[in-house]
């Protein structure tokens, strides 16, 4: 995959790991599409990058879905990767709770639901570009759970294996390419009520994804994920 002269539209691009690798990218000199809810934020982030703009919105509603779609195919019809970042994380104790289904379902929606309808929405235009790619960015927590993230494991498991059929259906057609990025802890405003302060920094996440796109490097694991993949 180039990794030059792209335009990419990144989900949850105003903090953490999607900052971190919408920094890397415009660096490299692609044209960067950042989302998220907060207005604010997305200015500040905005203020990071060079050669970029920002859509607000909630990817986990599916108004907002259709509508950011919809804004990309007719003013940037140019996108041609988007990279699913934007996600939501519950830390609790089953013991200790009576309404992990409700925030079981935030989870779902988020990391899960609204990934596969978003990529649908975007696939038919991704499928006519020369060069294009989809990118899930999943979690160490496919492979182990943790009982402080009891439901969010299984929403990553469910991302991955959808990200896995994903590229299954799209490996013959050569100009699609699916990747997946399997984050460790990384210290971020996300993770800090897990201990997020002893992670790795986001911009770890960011190079490892950058040297895969470079070798055509489907799986990214980073950090204590590459246990996974000796």
């Amino acid at each position: 995959m180039k990794t030059t002269g792209n335009t990419v539209f990144i989900t949850g691009g105003s903090a953490g790991i999607g900052l971190a690798i919408a920094k890397k990218l415009s660096a490299a000199g692609n044209k960067i599409i950042i989302n998220g809810r907060n207005e604010e934020r997305l200015q500040n982030a905005l203020k990071q990058l060079d050669n970029a703009i920002a859509i607000q919105g909630d990817l986990s509603l599916e108004t907002d879905r259709v509508r950011i779609a919809t804004q990309l195919k007719e003013n940037y019809p140019e996108v041609n990767i988007i990279i699913n970042n934007a996600g939501a994380a519950f830390a609790y104790l089953l013991s200790e709770t009576k309404n992990a289904h409700e925030k079981a379902l935030i989870e779902m929606n988020t990391n899960y639901f609204s990934v596969i309808h978003f990529t649908e929405l975007l696939l038919p235009h991704l499928a006519k570009k020369a060069e294009a790619a989809i990118i899930n960015i999943s979690s160490i927590a496919v492979f182990d759970s943790h009982k402080f993230l009891p439901t969010y494991g299984a929403t990553k498991a469910a991302l991955h294996s959808y990200t896995v059929a994903l590229r299954y259906t799209y490996e013959e057609e050569k100009n699609i390419q699916i990747y997946e990025v399997y984050p460790p802890l990384v210290n971020t405003e996300f993770s800090a009520g897990i201990g997020g302060a002893n992670g790795i920094p986001p911009e770890d996440v960011a190079d490892e994804l950058l040297l895969a796109l470079e070798k055509n490097q489907f799986d990214v694991p980073v950090g204590d994920s590459k246990q996974f993949f000796k």
